[in-house]
């Protein structure tokens, strides 16, 4: 879904064929990096754990010559960016699930805002703090979900103790950074409480479409799990 999104936004702001220049920090096994690498876009993956970092050369090595010559992957903490890279040097920069693990995220939001050329595109997918009472809500973790309303602090699937962010504070932010908000979307709004490991349904295409229209489409995104917010350099 997220895929869809910043597809969409991508063809939106920039000419039809134009060769980009990405930054993927925080990039994980490197989903979005390869993914953007086919399109025929100039990546470069920033990732500071080793073992995630190994697993994305690992899939790099399996691409075709063409698309890893368009691959650089750094091994680094997304708030060093300003070490690595020029200002301006970017057309789009991504920043996918890394925000709820950083106690402070604004010096390393406005590093990434330094990071893009004018008219550059800010891509940040965060855990929505505006929603953290829905899923125990559901689940009928009524303690959880009654507490969730006064806090931005959550343990998420994998066990670990992390943060979330409010729609309101970022729109702040992204604006003090000089890359103020363009658009967001709503990302997992009726698929969140599906089980880890669910077999994939047979309508995945209409589940797709529901998903694609909800997470565009108030109030139904306001209250999704994942926030994808859409910033463009002024």
């Amino acid at each position: 879904m997220v895929a869809r999104q910043l597809d969409e936004q991508i063809a939106g702001r920039f000419p039809v064929g134009k060769r980009l220049r990405v930054l993927d920090v925080g990039m994980g096994q490197g989903t979005q990096a390869l993914r953007l690498a086919r399109a025929g876009h100039q990546v470069t993956g920033v990732e500071r754990d080793a073992t995630m970092i190994s697993a994305a050369r690992a899939r790099l090595a399996g691409e075709p010559e063409g698309i890893r010559e368009r691959v650089r992957l750094v091994q680094s903490d997304g708030r060093d960016t300003g070490v690595h890279f020029l200002p301006g040097s970017f057309d789009v920069v991504l920043c996918h699930g890394v925000l709820m693990y950083v106690d402070e995220p604004d010096p390393l939001l406005a590093g990434l805002a330094r990071m893009l050329a004018p008219g550059g595109l800010l891509s940040l997918l965060v855990r929505n703090g505006g929603a953290l009472a829905l899923r125990p809500g559901l689940a009928g973790d009524w303690e959880t979900a009654l507490a969730a309303f006064d806090t931005s602090a959550y343990r998420n699937r994998l066990g670990l103790d992390v943060r979330a962010d409010r729609l309101s504070d970022l729109t702040a932010t992204l604006a003090g950074i000089g890359a103020p908000l363009h658009t967001w979307y709503g990302v997992r709004v009726c698929t969140d409480t599906a089980a880890d490991g669910a077999e994939i349904p047979e309508d995945l295409e209409t589940l797709l479409a529901v998903e694609e229209r909800a997470g565009k489409t108030d109030p139904y995104r306001g209250v999704a799990a994942l926030l994808h917010l859409c910033g463009v350099r002024g």
